[in-house]
């Protein structure tokens, strides 16, 4: 009878279940696909020694991108890369001598890109121009001792002029710009490093600018090439004073090179290959040369140019002072040396009732590589981002539900390149006007100094697009995830990560990420740090926001 009874009391239990489970909402599957165990064990292994740093390019970069296209795989994701030959390449021959067919084509999960590798030789040459009387004086500084120098895609030589614009720095905003009275087309511009009040944290432009956070930072670092080229300037002369530059050039270190994490006697240097997409014209890309104090002080004298006026007077007025450097210019000869390497994105695809309609949820994979046996295993930055990708489309594929809008899992390689491959997609992808919103991860899973509680993020949105807030604000509220969201919005977002490629193409963009830290591009970015469940709530937020904008009628429509 007991016996009886235990049974009767099983089966109430499993129809009661399978009801419970049957009344789940689509919604309510895909979050609880995604798991925190689910996300930890895929990030140990995408930051995991095995990848060594992801560099593009590198095997390491390989080794992790065939590792996403198996998990896209595994949660039944269709591949949306590129098509190629089932079984191979090549015709093959039966072995009683008759030809084979031709294998079919057959979609992949990789976006193959072919890269130019470049690498400056020791032929550089950097000089002034000066006017002695009727004559004309130049001279030749040495390389690596008195300047460094970056190269752009080709090898140039040209004299230009040259016009000092402060730090070079711009924020229309809030009403500052070192490029607004002078002309710097077809001209040098030398910059001093940093940015106005920064050697005075009491002064107005310090308080006006507010970048004391390093995300503020690094984006205003990353984009600091973007103005002078676009305003057609043919390289750039950068400047830091006080510096040492012979204090990184020395050939015979006596002594060996102790940090915190490392001591050896060879300097660690990460991110080593330097790759650009092809071009079908020619642009050479701003050459950057670095000067040390011998060839500033050649260059300032006569100018009326006092480095340490110029900072005091702009830290408290708040007002640029550039111009052009009369009677001096400078000439340039750049080479150097190319190859062809391949790298990868990984993409998938749900397919939606609507083809014509397309969501793209991205990430980088890559990182920046290995050197004299340390990795750069780039738990945060962005093996996090990436697991946030595969994670929302676990979670989609679980809803069981076809949405009603395309959405494409996108892992892009060459991010620390310079946003290489976000930019090969968006500029390879027709038409480009189907897409009509994305969402990128990166750096989703730490905290930073101000966040002991482990709730903070940032997201930086499309303000032509207040719905994207209230959406992430809703999702936030609704799944009791208690984040604490730090919103940016600008007309086309800009800065260091993919969602820069999307947001250049007019396209309406979130860019999440969590926290910048002391372990960002060092070797010491762990998986042993990262909050996993700061993370997971991170994910559960984008796809919530997502699974909404993907299975709704809702358009996107721009507020004017």
């Amino acid at each position: 009878m007991k016996h009886f009874q235990r049974i009767r009391i099983f089966i109430f239990v499993f129809l009661c279940s399978t009801v419970i489970l049957a009344q789940s909402t689509p919604l309510e599957k895909g979050l609880n696909a995604i798991s925190k165990d689910a996300v930890q064990a895929q990030l140990e292994f995408l930051a995991s020694d095995w990848t060594e740093g992801r560099e593009a390019t590198t095997r390491g970069e390989f080794i992790a991108a065939d590792y996403i296209a198996s998990i896209f795989k595994l949660y039944g994701i269709k591949p949306a890369g590129d098509s190629e030959m089932q079984g191979g390449r090549n015709r093959g021959f039966f072995p009683g001598g008759g030809r084979a067919q031709q294998p079919p084509m057959q979609r992949t999960y990789f976006q193959n890109i072919n890269f130019i590798e470049s690498e400056a030789s020791d032929d550089q040459v950097f000089g002034f121009i000066q006017k002695v009387g009727e004559a004309k004086k130049k001279i030749t500084f040495n390389y690596k001792s008195d300047f460094t120098l970056y190269p752009g895609s080709v090898g140039v030589e040209f004299e230009a002029p040259i016009v000092f614009v402060g730090y070079g720095f711009r924020d229309l905003e809030k009403g500052y710009d070192d490029y607004k009275d002078v002309n710097v087309k077809g001209k040098l511009v030398l910059r001093i490093s940093g940015f106005p009040g920064m050697r005075d944290t009491g002064s107005v432009a310090y308080k006006k600018l507010n970048l004391a956070d390093r995300t503020a930072l690094m984006n205003y670092y990353r984009s600091r090439n973007e103005i002078p080229e676009k305003l057609g300037a043919v390289g750039a002369i950068d400047f830091m004073p006080g510096a040492d530059m012979l204090q990184n050039a020395a050939t015979n270190y006596p002594i060996r090179y102790n940090t915190a994490f490392y001591e050896g006697d060879k300097r660690l240097s990460s991110g080593s290959h330097r790759i650009s997409l092809p071009e079908d014209t020619l642009r050479a890309g701003l050459t950057q040369i670095t000067i040390g104090a011998r060839v500033a002080n050649e260059l300032f004298k006569g100018s009326g140019i006092k480095i340490e006026e110029f900072e005091k007077q702009v830290a408290q007025n708040f007002k640029p002072a550039s111009k052009e450097l009369k009677g001096k210019a400078a000439f340039i000869k750049t080479s150097i040396k190319t190859k062809v390497v391949r790298g990868r994105n990984v993409v998938g695809m749900i397919e939606g009732e609507n083809p014509n309609e397309v969501i793209v949820v991205g990430g980088h994979y890559d990182h920046v590589g290995t050197s004299n046996g340390y990795i750069w295993n780039g738990a945060d930055d962005n093996a996090s981002g990436t697991v946030g990708v595969m994670s929302i489309a676990k979670a989609v594929a679980a809803t069981g539900v076809k949405p009603k809008r395309t959405i494409i899992f996108a892992c892009w390689t060459g991010e620390e390149k310079g946003l290489l491959g976000s930019e090969y997609f968006v500029e390879k992808y027709k038409p480009i006007n189907n897409i009509i919103l994305n969402l990128n991860y990166d750096m989703i899973g730490r905290n930073d100094e101000g966040d002991p509680k482990g709730v903070k993020l940032g997201v930086s949105y499309t303000e032509a697009y207040p719905i994207l807030k209230d959406m992430f604000d809703k999702a936030n509220k609704d799944l009791n995830l208690g984040l604490e969201i730090r919103f940016s919005a600008t007309k086309r977002p800009t800065g260091g990560s993919d969602y820069a490629s999307f947001s250049a193409k007019d396209i309406p963009v979130y860019g999440v990420m969590a926290a910048m830290h002391p372990d960002y591009h060092q070797p010491t970015d762990h998986v042993d740090k990262i909050n996993y469940e700061k993370m997971t709530n991170i994910i559960k937020l984008g796809f919530a926001s997502i699974w909404d904008f993907a299975t709704s009628e809702r358009k996107l429509e721009p507020v004017k």
